[in-house]
């Protein structure tokens, strides 16, 4: 299950990779964006889907979307892998997994978090979802092609 198409996104803040706040309704206030949530920093899928949305990202930067990665990592692991691979967007530490579970990117009783990514409009709305946990390049396509409906 993940968020539905229609639904409020709820907001939060969370540590960016440099320990700073980051409140999501104060810093995409007026804007899309595009949230995804990712199990684990420098494992094979995760690093697939982290580097397919940085080497997309200049879409999404011409439309003003911006583009956040949410996992239970350390603001210190995203800081070494949002480093190694050059990533131009935020990742946000959610250490408790609070946030996941409220976007429904949370399996309940191991306390993973699931693949999810959301497209959320101005209104902080969701417009667009996608939920594979093994096909993490099917994420940024699914994401591209919601932006231009």
């Amino acid at each position: 299950m993940s968020l539905k198409i229609g639904s409020n996104a709820p907001d939060f803040t969370l540590k960016n990779s440099e320990g700073l706040d980051w409140n999501y309704y104060d810093l995409t206030q007026g804007k899309k964006t595009v949230v995804y949530f990712y199990p684990k920093d420098f494992t094979p899928g995760c690093t697939t889907e982290a580097c397919s949305f940085r080497d997309k990202y200049g879409h999404f930067a011409e439309l003003n979307i911006p583009v956040i990665g949410i996992s239970r990592d350390s603001v210190a692991l995203h800081k070494k892998f949002k480093e190694h691979y050059n990533l131009p967007f935020e990742l946000l530490s959610d250490p408790d997994g609070w946030v996941a579970d409220k976007y429904e990117a949370l399996i309940p009783i191991v306390k993973i978090t699931k693949r999810v990514s959301y497209l959320i409009n101005e209104n902080k709305e969701v417009i667009g979802s996608y939920t594979n946990f093994f096909n993490a390049e099917q994420h940024i396509k699914t994401m591209l092609k919601a932006t231009k409906s």
